[in-house]
C-alpha cells in the first residue's frame, strides 16, 4: 500500500540563514499514529507546517494520498486536519459556532450531526454554547482537535495536543485518538511527553537539528536501542568493583549495595552466566536480582545525544 504521506529530499531555509530542515526523507503509512520526537527547535513544526501548506520549502516535494501539496494545495489541504501548539480562536465566539465555522471553510456544506458528533466524542457536547473565553486550557485544546474534525479529514497533524492538559483530560484525549486511528484517520503526533509516544504511537521517528536520525516501528526500536540492565541486591555494600570483574563493567548504587550490570538485550549471548560464576569465584554473593529495559525516554536522550 502505498504511503498516504510522502516526504522526499525536503528542505527548509529561512531568509535568516537558519536551516530548519536539511535533506527530509519520510513515509507516512496509511492508518497509523505516527510519533514524532525531537528537543525544541528540532524541526517537528517547520516540518508539519510545511506538509499543511503553510511554509513553503525551500527544495523537495511533498505529497498527501498522491496529490502535490503545491501543484494540488486545495486537494491535498482537504484531506488535513490540523491542531496547532497555539490556542488561536474567536474568544467571542461559542463553541458551535466556531467548529461549524472550520468546516465551512473548507468548502463542505453544514452537517449539525457531524458537529454534533465530533463535539461528543470530545466530551464538549455540554459546552457548545459556551463562549471560547470561557473554556478551560484543557477544553480549549479540545476544541482545536474539534475544530480540525469539523471537515472529515482522512489525516490528523497533532502538534503538542496536551500541553497545559491535566492527567485526566490528557486521558481522555489519548481515548479519542485511539478511536479516530481505529476509524481510519491516519495520525502525525509530536510530543515532549515521552510516555504519551510510547503509550500511543506505532512508528516513531526522531527529528533532531533538522534531520530525521531513526525512524522504525515503537517495538523494533525499542529491542535495538534499548539496553538492559541486570540488578544485583547485595547483603553487604561494596566499596568498590573488584579488579576481577573489571571486565564486565560493573556499576556501584545505592551506597554500594547495588550490582548493576548493562547488557545489549538483542546480543544472544548476555554474558550473564560468566558474571554470576565470576561473582562466585569472588565470593560476592546477592540477596535478589532483577532487570530493567531501557524506556522511550532513554533511547530518546541517547539518539539526541548523539546527533544526526
Amino acid at each position: 500500500m502505498p504511503p498516504v504521506i510522502s516526504i522526499s529530499n525536503v528542505s527548509k531555509t529561512y531568509a535568516s540563514g537558519f536551516e530548519a530542515l536539511k535533506r527530509v526523507d519520510l513515509e507516512i503509512r496509511r492508518g497509523e499514529i505516527f510519533g514524532l520526537l525531537g528537543p525544541n527547535g528540532a524541526g517537528k513544526t517547520t516540518l508539519i507546517n510545511i506538509v499543511c501548506g503553510i511554509v513553503t520549502p525551500s527544495a523537495g516535494t511533498v505529497t498527501v494520498d498522491g496529490h502535490d501539496i503545491v501543484r494540488e494545495y486545495r486537494a491535498a489541504r482537504a484531506m488535513i486536519g490540523l491542531v496547532p501548539q497555539e490556542l488561536t480562536n474567536n474568544a467571542f465566539d461559542s463553541v458551535w459556532g466556531t467548529v461549524s465555522f472550520s468546516r465551512g471553510l473548507f468548502g463542505k456544506s453544514p452537517d449539525p450531526g457531524r458537529i454534533e458528533r465530533v463535539l461528543k466524542d470530545l466530551s464538549l457536547w455540554d459546552k457548545k454554547d459556551a463562549r471560547v473565553m470561557m473554556l478551560s486550557g484543557g477544553m480549549k485544546r479540545r476544541m482545536l482537535i474539534a475544530k480540525a474534525l469539523a471537515h472529515e479529514p482522512q489525516i490528523l497533524f497533532l502538534d503538542e495536543p496536551t500541553a497545559g492538559v491535566d492527567v485526566e483530560l490528557r486521558q481522555d484525549m489519548w481515548q479519542a485518538v485511539r478511536a479516530l486511528r481505529d476509524a481510519g484517520v491516519t495520525i502525525i503526533l509530536t510530543t515532549h511527553y515521552i510516555e504519551e509516544a510510547e503509550l500511543m504511537a506505532d512508528r516513531i521517528g526522531v527529528i533532531n537539528r533538522g534531520e530525521i536520525v531513526v525512524v522504525d516501528d515503537k517495538a523494533a526500536l525499542m529491542r535495538k536501542l534499548g539496553k538492559k540492565q541486570l540488578m544485583l541486591e547485595l547483603p553487604a555494600p561494596l566499596e568498590a568493583v573488584p579488579e576481577a570483574l573489571a571486565a564486565h563493567r560493573l556499576t556501584l548504587a545505592a551506597g554500594g549495595r547495588e550490582l548493576i550490570y548493562t547488557y545489549d538485550g538483542q546480543r544472544e549471548a548476555s554474558g550473564i552466566t560468566e558474571l554470576l560464576a565470576d561473582l562466585g569465584r569472588e565470593g560476592i554473593a546477592f540477596k535478589d536480582l532483577h532487570t530493567t529495559q531501557s524506556s522511550l525516554e532513554d533511547i530518546f536522550v541517547d539518539l539526541v545525544r548523539r546527533g544526526p
